[in-house]
């Protein structure tokens, strides 16, 4: 019997969330990385066992799903620090991307090292067998364009190698990662089912059920708007558009360089100070506290127009929708500008989600609730067959 562990990854245009096994373990990390040499340079080398991994995701790669192989990454913050760190470039599809492959390697190997996992996989001497149940997704637009089979086909049926390197408390473990089971989900639809039912696909919003709903999932490099009747995906009237917030913030932050000379790392860092609950939309310049409100909303705000121009597209051609809900990072960026915008306009039924978190992690929650249902009914022993008598 292979012992295969439960894994549930959003490889988010932002950042990877992923959930292991019984809920014990979880991960989010930026999604840039940097290609790097074997022997990054360490500053008290004696005390990077005393460090935070997720700070110093040092690895090489190994996999006959990647375009180019056998290359050594800094991931996630590590990799923030790199002069020549690449975030995924609006346009670009998700399942075509050697990034999205090693961010998904990367968080799927962080777990197989983690201590509190060590009596689930065999380990001999520094190398980690790993086997995954996963339930992950992409965009409506690249499953309606029938991507989900090409994506799927890379990564069942090999090994992938993570070794990680100059990496605090892993340095020289490697881990070889196969997959008993990879279930790719649309991320419209995982939306839904994150709104309507529990970690038992047990039905917790019988208001929802029955109605008519758009999902509006606003990620970094595209939206996707979906559109429930019938407790299903209209597949006809789905959407998927070329539209996130990353060039927007990418905008930001060139701005906030040439008008303040402040250079921040990443897109990541403009997010939390869009975000944050003190200070929102200010930056220290020189030592003083100064805003950058007049940037942020005007690219901002332009932005949230034609998210709105897209929600009014497709209401107008589903007349009968009772409410939209906005969800995914995109959504929590642009949700004050949305709002404003809908009540000076339309007066659309619209809901966003205020609890930050949920709604980030929408995604990984919903691929958790329906890989988890997947490999419930595997496990269910079959009924014995009942002998016909003549």
């Amino acid at each position: 019997m292979i012992n295969s562990r439960t894994a549930a990854v959003d490889v988010g245009n932002d950042s990877v969330k992923a959930m292991f096994g019984e809920l014990e373990y979880e991960l989010n990390i930026p999604n840039i990385v940097a290609r790097d040499t074997e022997d990054r340079p360490v500053i008290g080398i004696e005390e990077l066992d005393n460090k935070n991994p997720l700070e110093g995701i040092h690895i090489k790669v190994h996999s006959p799903a990647l375009k180019e192989n056998n290359v050594i990454y800094r991931v996630g913050n590590l990799a923030t620090k790199s002069n020549n760190a690449t975030e995924l470039d609006p346009g670009s599809a998700k399942s075509e991307e050697d990034q999205t492959l090693i961010m998904l390697f990367a968080a799927l190997a962080l777990d197989a090292v983690n201590e509190g996992n060590t009596q689930n996989f065999p380990r001999v001497k520094n190398v980690i067998d790993a086997n995954y149940t996963l339930g992950t997704g992409l965009p409506l637009r690249e499953v309606k364009e029938g991507k989900d089979a090409g994506y799927r086909s890379k990564l069942v049926g090999s090994v992938h190698q993570v070794e990680f390197l100059v990496t605090p408390k892993y340095q020289g473990l490697k881990v070889n990662i196969k997959f008993n089971e990879v279930k790719i989900y649309p991320e419209g639809f995982a939306a839904y089912i994150n709104l309507v039912m529990d970690n038992q696909l047990k039905i917790i919003n019988k208001d929802l059920i029955d109605k008519r709903i758009i999902i509006q999932d606003i990620g970094g490099l595209s939206t996707d708007i979906a559109v429930i009747k019938n407790r299903n995906v209209d597949d006809d009237k789905a959407q998927g558009f070329n539209l996130g917030v990353s060039e927007s913030l990418e905008a930001i932050r060139e701005e906030i360089r040439s008008k303040h000379g402040v250079e921040l790392d990443s897109r990541r860092d403009v997010v939390e100070i869009i975000t944050r609950k003190n200070d929102r939309n200010h930056i220290m310049v020189k030592g003083s506290r100064t805003s950058v409100h007049d940037i942020t909303d005007r690219i901002l705000l332009e932005l949230a127009k034609k998210q709105y121009r897209l929600l009014r597209n497709v209401w107008s051609k589903n007349s009968q929708t009772e409410i939209c809900y906005f969800v995914g990072g995109g959504a929590n960026v642009l949700k004050e500008y949305i709002k404003t915008l809908n009540n000076n306009l339309d007066g659309y039924n619209i809901e966003f989600f205020e609890d930050e978190k949920e709604s980030i992690w929408m995604m990984a929650n919903a691929y958790y609730k329906l890989i988890s249902d997947f490999v419930r009914k595997q496990e269910k022993p079959k009924s014995p067959q009942v002998p016909v008598k003549n």
